[in-house]
């Protein structure tokens, strides 16, 4: 007997929401709005450091929502090493360099999982 082909699902489209639930839950955030301040912040420093076409790339990767937020600031000139992105981040958070590595780490893992590893890269 031949077994019958199965068929693959294609990912579903990574809605704002989910994005939010993914980032919650492997952040470990206790609410969704603080998973949502991650990813504002985070995505509003990352929108300031890319430019050019990895930054059209990037935000069509993104859901709308959260390209929105991506694009809001005009990148700067002199992108900024992980670490002056980390203490920025931190800086405009009050939080602390641990919290702000914790919240890029998170919510950059989250948006990659969905792009293309060249552009990730």
């Amino acid at each position: 007997m031949i077994p019958e082909p199965r068929t693959i699902a294609a990912p579903k489209a990574m809605t704002f929401d989910r994005l939010l639930e993914k980032i919650r839950y492997e952040g470990a955030y206790p609410t969704r709005e603080r998973a949502e301040e991650a990813l504002r912040a985070v995505l509003g420093g990352l929108g300031r450091q890319v430019t050019g076409e990895e930054r059209v790339a990037f935000a069509a990767a993104l859901p709308r929502e959260a390209a929105q937020v991506f694009t809001a600031e005009a990148p700067g000139i002199d992108p900024a090493p992980a670490a002056r992105f980390v203490d920025d981040l931190a800086a405009r958070t009050g939080g602390t360099a641990a919290t702000a590595r914790w919240d890029a780490g998170t919510v950059l893992t989250a948006v990659s999982a969905r792009m293309d590893p060249d552009l990730v890269t």
